[in-house]
């Protein structure tokens, strides 16, 4: 069990606000998740999910914002916004949590293939960030619900399809899987 309140302290107690923004949408991503375990006993009975790791890595899959440029959630670095999944992940390394890093890396739209990542030459490592195991699907999923821009709000899930759409059919096609996993809809 590791303490996620005192590592986001550690890095964003300077930082009120944007602290405030991070711990409100990921204590979402992480009560949705574990909405979805509750609603799939059967993954923890066979040992699929561990339902603490996912709160811990719901609650730091953003950790990475403070290092990017979006000053409308009160961000001041100078990374660009894509950025933050993998600079968040080299941070939990560097922590001593590489599954957590998993997951940040992982949870960007629907996942972003290494030929997505050539294609649009994306300022970020070329390497495949797309979810693998259940625990980081399941938080890329819940992640779509909430928007660090309108906090306290459930995203509508026509403006999810619609946001994902624009990313092109691979991306859907991923976001279809993940609805059918975790069997919300």
């Amino acid at each position: 069990m590791i303490d996620y309140n005192a590592l986001i302290d550690k890095y964003y107690g300077n930082h009120p606000a944007l602290r405030e923004v991070l711990v409100t949408h990921s204590r979402q991503v992480a009560d949705r998740a574990l909405r979805i375990i509750d609603a799939h006993p059967e993954w923890e009975q066979q040992g699929l999910v561990d339902r603490q790791f996912v709160e811990e890595a719901a609650m730091l899959h953003d950790i990475g914002i403070i290092f990017c440029d979006a000053p409308k959630i009160h961000c001041h670095g100078s990374h660009q916004y894509i950025e933050h999944g993998y600079l968040g992940a080299e941070l939990l390394r560097a922590e001593g949590l590489p599954k957590h890093a998993l997951v940040a890396e992982r949870h960007t739209g629907t996942g972003i293939t290494i030929e997505q990542v050539e294609r649009e030459e994306l300022p970020i490592p070329e390497r495949d960030y797309c979810p693998q195991s259940l625990e980081e699907k399941i938080i890329c999923y819940a992640d779509k619900f909430y928007s660090k821009s309108h906090l306290g709000e459930e995203v509508d899930i026509n403006k999810i399809k619609y946001n994902i759409w624009k990313y092109g059919h691979e991306a859907f096609v991923r976001w279809n899987e993940l609805v059918a996993l975790c069997g919300e809809f």
